[in-house]
């Protein structure tokens, strides 16, 4: 069984900064693309960025400049760093990959998901 468990979230002040991890368990080859996501209350949930498995990453135009995403591969862990928050960053942030199980079969996982609230 995979899970993959975020945590990071919290509550931050207007320029603040967090950084938001996704930890992927269970019986992983290996971990292909991963996508940070965020769902504001009343809103759709949104792509914010992904991370290849080569590094390479896509940002959504609201957060270029601001956030940054990265992977650990030997820690099967993927972050979500976020500065200059702003109160429309306010969501609950969801991470997804698409992990490789067996050698020819791969599958898209979503974790619980974390709330960032942005507040003076």
């Amino acid at each position: 069984q995979v899970q993959l468990v975020e945590s990071g979230g919290g509550l931050v002040q207007p320029g603040g900064s967090l950084r938001l991890s996704c930890v992927a368990s269970g019986s992983i080859v290996r971990i292909l693309t991963v996508g940070w996501y965020r769902q504001a209350p009343g809103k759709q949930r949104e792509l914010v960025a992904t991370i290849g498995t080569s590094g390479t990453s896509t940002y959504a135009d609201s957060v270029k400049g601001r956030f940054t995403i990265s992977r650990d591969n030997s820690k099967n862990t993927a972050y979500l760093q976020m500065n200059s928050l702003r109160s429309e960053d306010t969501a609950v942030y969801y991470c997804n990959a698409n992990i490789q199980l067996t050698s020819s079969f791969s599958r898209t996982y979503w974790g619980q998901g974390t709330q960032v609230t942005i507040s003076s």
